[in-house]
C-alpha cells in the first residue's frame, strides 16, 4: 500500500539533485504539487514556452524561493517538477520508475502536453538518478 508521508522529502531530494529549488509551500504534498504543476502549465500556456520563471513571478505566480531561478525557462523548470513528482510518487508507492509511468501521471494530472513529453524524453536525468548529466540540469536551462 502506498505511503505518501515522505512525498515532499522524495520530491525535494530529486529537485536538489537537479540543482533546483522545491518550495514546501508549493510542493509539500501531492495535492499542492499537482496544483502547482497545473498553475505552471497554465502560465506557460498563456505566456508561451519561452517565458522565464522571473516573468512568471511578475505575472502573479507566488513562490519567493523561485526568484533564484531568474532567467531559467519556466518550461524547463516544469519538466523537472513533473519528473520529480513522478519520482516521489513512485518511491511512495514502492514501484520502479519509467518514463511511461511519469507521462501517465502527468496525463492523469492533466498536464501531459507534447512539449512536456518531449522535454522528459530529451532529459532523462530528471527522473533517472543514474544519468551522468543529472547535476548539470539546472545550469543548461539558463538562457
Amino acid at each position: 500500500m502506498a505511503n505518501f508521508d515522505k512525498f515532499f522529502d522524495y520530491f525535494r531530494e530529486n529537485m536538489e539533485a537537479l540543482n533546483l529549488p522545491a518550495p514546501k509551500e508549493m510542493y509539500g504534498n501531492v495535492t499542492l504539487a499537482l496544483g502547482s504543476v497545473t498553475a505552471l502549465e497554465m502560465y506557460i500556456q498563456k505566456y508561451g514556452s519561452k517565458v522565464t520563471v522571473r516573468e512568471l513571478l511578475g505575472a502573479g505566480l507566488r513562490a519567493d524561493k523561485l526568484v533564484t531561478l531568474g532567467a531559467m525557462q519556466a518550461s524547463y523548470y516544469l519538466g523537472a517538477v513533473i519528473g520529480s513528482l513522478g519520482v516521489a510518487t513512485a518511491r511512495c508507492m514502492g514501484n520502479g520508475l519509467t518514463l511511461s509511468e511519469i507521462l501517465f501521471s502527468a496525463s492523469h494530472a492533466g498536464v501531459n502536453t507534447a512539449r512536456v513529453a518531449g522535454h522528459l524524453a530529451r532529459h532523462p536525468e530528471i527522473y533517472d538518478s543514474r544519468m551522468p548529466s543529472r547535476s548539470n540540469y539546472a545550469a543548461r536551462a539558463i538562457a
